[in-house]
């Protein structure tokens, strides 16, 4: 198979429920925990939620960006900073005009839509710090580009819990065709009233946490994060090797029950990455925890790559972060393949209670201490809804 050039991912940051260095994620990732998990009260009007909660401060925001201050634009910033120093070199090696910065994400300044909106119904008036622009979903690439001084291409992809994987594809893009020559690539979702009620209308949150692949599982548990990533053409120890996206447009919120779109995806990473289904040793499984999408994803892991490959849902451990979840799972991936971080090659553990169900296809499902053999490469799978499907490939460098 041919296999388009490959990109270097030099440098990644992350805020999680389970971690806010690369270090502290490393350590919970491989031994599976649940700690991240807890209780609120204040996100339901009925109903106490378990959601994966940031519970570090976070930065406040520079100057340059305060007119778009968000929580969400702020978790992102924290990620950033992480890798500020590879930022000021890229900028210094390419010129600020050359850097790209394409993010995902789904709740934006919901939150503090949400606060406004209250105090205007009780007040009569909108509050001083309300401002529409930091409520705007496209607030977050503006954002970042405005906190580090960056001219190149900006945007942010909103397609629901595919938006930070797909853009890794459309930062390729622009690499590809010399519109920049590097980009900063990632996502940020934070917690927030709005898309609790909403995933519980839809009968879809988890009376307690998410248990993904068990016949005892009942919904998702939703949770807030960040990752972000240095793109460039460079040699890095962990590379994109490809993407697949695929639309099936099955139905506005479920998946096809066959998996016919997510195993699309699939086909398409390995055909744009070269690889064949033996070269894949781990996928990072989409996940939820909710009755359809695990039958599916279930259906089409089988379909692609047999009962061979390892696979985790890592969303057991940080909870479902929509927006940020393709950042998030491609930044485990990224702690997994790195040698730095990962010299005993182990891979994220499974958290579930072990009940398997009969209606989806045996998978290998990773338990603590398991590890993976030989140079294999990694998928990430990110599905949404109205079918948006992503599949990220990645390797060691």
């Amino acid at each position: 198979m041919s296999r388009r050039r490959s990109l270097g991912i030099s440098a990644m940051g992350l805020i999680t429920p389970i971690g806010s260095t690369p270090q502290a994620v490393t350590r919970a990732l491989f031994e599976g925990t649940r700690a991240g998990l807890v209780a609120r009260d204040d996100l339901h009007p009925t109903r106490s939620v378990k959601v994966g909660v940031v519970a570090d401060a976070l930065p406040s925001s520079p100057e340059a960006a305060a007119s778009l201050d968000c929580r969400n634009n702020r978790l992102m910033l924290a990620s950033l900073l992480q890798i500020e120093s590879q930022i000021a070199d890229a900028a210094r090696r390419y010129g600020r005009d050359r850097i790209a910065v394409v993010l995902g994400t789904s709740t934006a300044g919901v939150d503090e839509h949400e606060a406004a909106h209250a105090a205007h119904r009780r007040d009569g008036v909108w509050p001083n710090s309300a401002r529409y622009r930091q409520w705007e979903a496209g607030s977050l690439a503006q954002y970042v580009a405005l906190a580090f001084d960056l001219h190149g291409p900006a945007y942010t992809v909103v397609t629901a819990c595919s938006a930070s994987a797909k853009v890794f594809a459309s930062a390729r893009r622009l690499i590809e065709v010399g519109l920049c020559d590097a980009a900063i690539v990632g996502g940020a979702d934070t917690l927030c009233p709005m898309t609790i009620a909403g995933f519980a209308s839809l009968e879809a949150v988890s009376a307690d946490v998410c248990n993904p692949f068990s016949r005892n599982r009942d919904g998702i548990t939703i949770g807030e994060a960040s990752a972000a990533f240095l793109l460039t053409r460079d040699a890095a120890p962990v590379r994109l090797l490809g993407a697949g996206e695929s639309s099936d447009a099955y139905h506005v919120s479920a998946p096809d029950p066959e998996g016919r779109g997510a195993a699309e995806a699939m086909r398409l990473a390995l055909a744009d990455a070269g690889l064949a289904p033996e070269d894949i040793g781990y996928v990072n499984l989409h996940g939820t925890g909710t009755p359809h999408n695990d039958v599916m994803e279930g259906r089409a892991v089988t379909a692609v790559l047999g009962p061979r490959a390892r696979c985790s849902s890592t969303k057991a451990m940080v909870g479902h972060t929509l927006g940020a979840a393709g950042a998030v799972e491609a930044a485990f991936v990224w702690l997994t393949l790195h040698p730095d971080y990962n010299p005993d090659r182990r891979l994220p553990v499974h958290v579930w209670d072990g009940a398997v169900d009969p209606e989806i296809p045996p998978l290998d499902l990773v338990s603590s201490g398991m590890t993976i053999a030989g140079d294999k490469a990694m998928l990430s799978s990110s599905f949404a809804f109205g079918g948006n499907n992503v599949v990220l490939a990645f390797g060691s460098g």
